[in-house]
C-alpha cells in the first residue's frame, strides 16, 4: 500500500483473506477484492462473490463497494505469549480449532465440505467436554460446552451456514455457544447446518455483542478464519466498518434482520 495502490486483489481462500486483512492493517483507502480459490470459500459465500473466474474478476473490477466489520482477536500463542490478529469471517474457541487443524492437515482431496465434515466427525469422537466461561458484552454463560463461535460472516467449515442471521456490517458478532452435544445430537444436527436449519436447538444459543471473552480451566485451541494461531484465554472485539470490500452489484445494502 506504500506504493500508492488502492485495491488489493486476493486470489485464494479464507487463509489468504486472513493474511490480507492483517497485511492491510489500518491503511486508509484500500479496497479488498477476492478471486476465490482454495477449498473453504466461506468468507465469499456471505457476500455472493462468484466462484467462477470470470464472475469473480468482474466483481473485483466493477463491483459495488461495501464497508464491513472486522474482528480483533487477543489470545495466547502456542508458545504462551500474548498476541493479536485481525479476522474477517469467524473466530472460535474449542473443538472448532481442533477440527480446522485436522482439516488443514489432511489432503483435502475430497474438497472443502467433505474434508471439514470428516474432520468434525473424527475430532468429535475423541473430544473431552470441559467447562467454559463466556462473556458476550454483559451476557455471561458458564458451563460444559464444546465451542464458542464469534461470527462476522454466516458460513464456516466449508459451507456450514452456522449463523444465518449474521450481518458483517452491523457492528456486532453473532455468537454461537455449543453446549454438551451428544453423538445423537451431532448425527441429527450436522446435516441441517449446511442449510441453516439447525436453529433453534436446546444445546445451541445465539447471542449478539461487540466483545466476546472465552476462558477455560485448560487452554483450548482457537481458530481465526480457519487458521489456528494459539489458545485461550481469548478476547474477540468488533472493528466496525473497517474493511472496504468489492461485492456483486446490487448486493451492497445490508438486509434487515
Amino acid at each position: 500500500m506504500r506504493s500508492g495502490a488502492t485495491r488489493l486483489v486476493v486470489v485464494g481462500g479464507d487463509g489468504s483473506v486472513h493474511e490480507a486483512v492483517n497485511g492491510i492493517g489500518d491503511a486508509e483507502g484500500v479496497e479488498l477484492a477476492v478471486i476465490p480459490r482454495g477449498t473453504g470459500w466461506d468468507f465469499v459465500r456471505t457476500f455472493g462473490i462468484p466462484r467462477d473466474l470470470d464472475g469473480a474478476i468482474e466483481v473485483a473490477r466493477d463491483g459495488d463497494l461495501r464497508l464491513i466489520d472486522l474482528g480483533l482477536a487477543t489470545f495466547r500463542t502456542w508458545a504462551g505469549e500474548e498476541a493479536q490478529s485481525r479476522f474477517a469471517n469467524v473466530a472460535s474457541a474449542g473443538i472448532s480449532g481442533a477440527i480446522a487443524r485436522r482439516a488443514n492437515d489432511s489432503s483435502k482431496a475430497l474438497g472443502g465440505r467433505l474434508s471439514y465434515y470428516w474432520a468434525t466427525l473424527v475430532v468429535f469422537l475423541a473430544w473431552t467436554i470441559g467447562e467454559l466461561r463466556v462473556a458476550v458484552d454483559e451476557e455471561v454463560r458458564q458451563g460444559r460446552m464444546i465451542d464458542v463461535m464469534a461470527c462476522n460472516g454466516r458460513y464456516l467449515g466449508g459451507g456450514m451456514l452456522m449463523c444465518p442471521e449474521a450481518e458483517p456490517d452491523d457492528g456486532l458478532f453473532d455468537v454461537m455457544t455449543i453446549g454438551e452435544v451428544t453423538k445423537r445430537d451431532l448425527a441429527f444436527v450436522l446435516p441441517k447446518v449446511y442449510r441453516g436449519k439447525h436453529l433453534p436447538h436446546p444445546r445451541l444459543e445465539v447471542l449478539r455483542g461487540a466483545t466476546v471473552t472465552v476462558d477455560a480451566d485448560e487452554p483450548l485451541p482457537i481458530e481465526l478464519d480457519g487458521e489456528q494461531p494459539g489458545t485461550t484465554p481469548a478476547r474477540f472485539e468488533i472493528l466496525p466498518r473497517s474493511l472496504r470490500l468489492r461485492v456483486p452489484r446490487g448486493s451492497s445494502e445490508r438486509r434487515p434482520r
